[in-house]
C-alpha cells in the first residue's frame, strides 16, 4: 500500500519547505434570543506531511493517525449530533451548517482504491477501527446504511487531479445512536491540551449534552499552498446552545425545582395576569451570567501550544454591551463592531462576566444594545411523514426560501433503509407564493438507486432551485416492508429511525449576490420515525412458555419412573443419626427386633 499522502509529495516538492506545525483553538460565545447561548468550540492543529510520514505525532493524535494511515484515507469528516436547531429563533447555523451533522452518528470519507470492492473491504475496516476509538456503534454501517453520493459532497480538501479517479467517496448514519459521554472523552483525548488547560478545560459531560442542541465534528483533511506547501489538518468542533437559566442550576440539585410563586418574575402588562397566572418576565430583561455559572467552572488557564499571541475566548455582542473577566486577560476588538477576543495567561484561571444591562427608557438602551439579532437562513426546511395505516406511507418536505431577491439552488439527498420502498413516479412539487413566471424549472436533476431487499437502501438525490419568496412541497409515496422477526429490535414498538435528509445550498452564481452566498452551505432536517408492521411478539413468548413447562413436566416424571427405586422404609440402609435422637431410635429398633425374634422362637 503507497504510503499516506505520498502522492502530493511530487507534485509540491518543488514548492514544499518545512512547515512549522501549529495549534489553534477559540471558543466563542454568542447570545441567541430567549436566554440561549450558542457556544462554538474549535480546534485546529496542522501537521506537515513530512512529520506525519516520519510519525512525529506532536499536534496530530497518533491513534487516528495510524488508522488512516492503514486504511488509506484520504479525507474524513465524522459527526454526533443531538437535538433539533431552532432556525426561526436561532437564525443561520453556526458554520454554515458545514460542521453539523444529522442526529445520531454521521460520516463520509473518501478512500484511495482501484476498485469498488477494495473500497467497500477498506470502509469496512475504517468503520470498525473508528468504532472501538470514540466508543460508538459505527461498526453497524453495513451495506444497506451506506451510500455513494454522487452530487452531494466535495472534497474540502486539496487533492491531485490525477488521483481523484481513485478516490471513492461513501457516506454512512446511524440515526438511532445515543451520543453520550462515552463520545466525548476520546474526543478530548485528541486534542493537545486533553483538556486539562485551556478551553477544552470547560467541556463537561454535564454540561454539554444538557444543552438543547449539540454538535460534535472532526474534520480531517490535506491543504497545500504554495508558499507554505503541504499539511494534513485535524479540525474538532463543538457547537452547543444553552438555555442559561438550566444551566446556572447547582450541580447539587440535579431536578428543577419550580420556584417559590413570590420567587417568581411576571409580566404585569399581559391582560390575563392575576395572583395565580404569570407570564415570566425573565426573557424580557435580558441576560445575566458569568463563564462559571453556564459550564460550572473557569478556564483553567490557556494551553501552551496555542501560542502567545493568541485570543482563545471571544464574545459576539455589541460594544455598547459591559464584560467583565477575571484572570489578567487582555481584550482585543475586532473593526467589526461585534468581537471580542482575550488573550489569557496559562497560569492563571479566567472567568467572564456578563451584567445585566439596565433600561434607560425609549431613548436609552433597548434589545438592539442587548444582542446582535440572529442573521436570516438561506433555506428553512421541515420533512414529516404522511399517510395511515400500516401498509403505505408518504414523506411531505416544506422548503422555503425567505430572500425576496435572490433564488436558492441547492442538492436534497435522503438515504432511506431498504424497507421503505418508495415510488418514484408519485414523486411532485408544488410552489406557493413568490415571482411566478420565472421561466425556470423546480426540480432540475434527479439521481435514484433504487433499494435491494437486505442488501442495499434506497439513495436520493434532487438537484432543486428556489424562486424568491417561494415555499416548495416535495413528496412521495412509499410502501412498508415486513420483516422476519429476527431483524426486530428489542423495542420494536417504538418504529424505526429514518436519517435525517441533507440539504447541501451551492454557491450563487449572480454577481450582486451578498458574501454568504459565496459558499457552500448545509443544512439537515430533523429525522424521522417509521412505524413498521409489527407481529406479536407475545405469542412466541406464549409458546415457549408453555412448551417448557410441558416438557419440563413429561421428562421429570420420565425421569423419575426410570431412574428412581421404590424400596420399603426398613430395606434401605440405615442412616446414621448422632446426639441423643440418634440413640433412641437405635434402641428402639433394638428392641423390636429382640421382640421379633422372642416371637419367633414361641411359635
Amino acid at each position: 500500500m503507497r504510503p499516506f499522502f505520498s502522492y502530493l509529495i511530487p507534485l509540491f516538492f518543488l514548492f514544499w519547505r518545512s512547515a512549522a506545525s501549529d495549534y489553534y483553538e477559540r471558543l466563542t460565545l454568542k447570545p441567541l434570543p430567549q436566554s440561549a447561548l450558542l457556544a462554538s468550540f474549535n480546534f485546529k492543529s496542522n501537521t506537515s506531511l513530512s512529520q506525519f510520514e516520519a510519525h512525529d505525532f506532536r499536534f496530530f493524535p497518533r491513534s487516528i493517525g495510524q488508522i488512516l494511515q492503514h486504511v488509506g484515507t484520504r479525507e474524513l469528516h465524522l459527526r454526533f449530533s443531538l437535538g433539533r436547531w431552532d432556525a426561526e429563533s436561532w437564525g443561520r447555523r453556526p458554520w454554515d451548517g458545514t460542521r453539523e451533522g444529522g442526529t445520531g452518528v454521521e460520516l463520509w470519507a473518501w478512500l484511495e482504491a482501484d476498485t469498488g470492492e477494495e473500497a467497500d473491504h477498506k470502509w469496512l475496516t475504517l468503520t470498525n477501527a473508528l468504532s472501538g476509538l470514540f466508543c460508538a456503534s459505527l461498526n453497524f454501517i453495513d451495506e444497506t446504511r451506506t451510500t455513494r453520493p454522487v452530487m452531494s459532497f466535495q472534497p474540502e480538501g486539496t487533492h491531485v487531479n490525477s488521483t481523484l479517479a481513485n478516490l471513492h467517496l461513501l457516506h454512512g448514519v446511524l440515526p438511532r445512536e445515543v451520543v453520550c459521554t462515552e463520545n466525548l472523552t476520546p474526543f478530548l483525548k485528541l486534542l493537545p491540551c486533553k483538556g486539562k488547560a485551556g478551553i477544552s478545560s470547560l467541556l463537561d459531560g454535564h454540561k454539554l449534552f444538557d444543552a438543547s442542541w449539540q454538535s460534535m465534528a472532526i474534520d480531517i483533511r490535506p491543504i497545500c499552498t504554495g508558499g507554505e506547501g503541504c499539511v494534513l489538518q485535524i479540525e474538532q468542533t463543538i457547537d452547543m446552545v444553552l438555555d442559561i437559566e438550566r444551566s446556572k442550576r447547582p450541580r447539587g440539585n440535579p431536578i428543577p425545582r419550580p420556584p417559590p410563586g413570590h420567587d417568581l418574575k411576571c409580566n404585569s402588562t399581559k391582560p390575563y395576569h392575576s395572583d395565580d397566572t404569570c407570564f415570566p418576565n425573565d426573557f424580557l430583561e435580558g441576560q445575566e451570567w458569568t463563564l462559571d455559572q453556564v459550564f460550572g467552572k473557569p478556564v483553567k488557564g490557556a494551553c501552551p501550544l496555542a501560542g502567545l499571541d493568541a485570543t482563545p475566548v471571544c464574545i459576539v455582542a455589541p460594544y455598547s454591551r459591559d464584560v467583565f473577566t477575571a484572570g489578567g486577560a487582555t481584550e482585543v476588538k475586532y473593526p467589526d463592531h461585534a468581537t471580542r477576543c482575550y488573550k489569557i495567561p496559562t497560569d492563571v484561571d479566567f472567568s467572564m462576566v456578563l451584567p445585566r444591562m439596565s433600561r434607560e427608557g425609549e431613548h436609552g438602551k433597548t434589545d438592539a444594545d442587548e444582542m446582535f439579532q440572529p442573521d436570516v437562513p438561506l433555506l428553512y426546511a421541515e420533512r414529516s411523514s404522511t399517510g395511515h395505516g400500516q401498509e403505505r406511507g408518504g414523506i411531505r418536505t416544506i422548503l422555503t426560501n425567505p430572500s425576496p431577491d435572490y433564488e436558492v439552488e441547492f442538492i436534497y439527498m435522503e438515504s432511506l433503509p431498504w424497507f421503505m420502498r418508495i415510488y418514484l413516479h408519485t414523486l411532485k412539487t408544488q410552489i406557493s407564493g413568490g415571482k411566478r413566471g420565472h421561466g425556470k424549472e423546480i426540480l432540475e436533476e434527479i439521481y435514484y438507486r433504487p433499494a435491494l431487499d437486505r442488501v442495499r437502501g434506497t439513495q436520493l438525490e434532487l438537484r432543486m432551485r428556489i424562486p424568491p419568496a417561494s415555499t416548495v412541497f416535495l413528496s412521495y409515496d412509499f410502501e412498508k416492508s415486513i420483516l422476519r422477526y429476527t431483524e426486530y429490535p428489542p423495542d420494536a414498538n417504538r418504529g424505526f429511525d429514518v436519517a435525517a435528509a441533507i440539504i447541501t445550498i451551492l454557491p450563487s452564481t449572480a454577481p450582486d449576490a451578498p458574501h454568504a452566498r459565496a459558499i457552500t452551505s448545509n443544512l439537515r432536517t430533523t429525522t424521522l420515525l417509521l412505524s413498521l408492521p409489527t407481529p406479536d411478539f407475545s405469542m412466541p413468548y406464549n409458546v415457549i412458555i408453555f412448551t417448557s413447562t410441558a416438557i419440563a413436566l413429561a421428562f421429570g416424571g420420565l425421569y423419575n419412573m426410570l431412574i428412581r427405586r421404590f424400596v420399603g422404609a426398613d430395606e434401605g440402609p440405615a442412616v446414621g443419626l448422632s446426639g441423643l435422637k440418634g440413640k433412641v431410635i437405635e434402641g428402639i429398633i433394638k428392641l423390636s427386633q429382640k421382640i421379633k425374634a422372642a416371637k419367633g422362637k414361641v411359635d
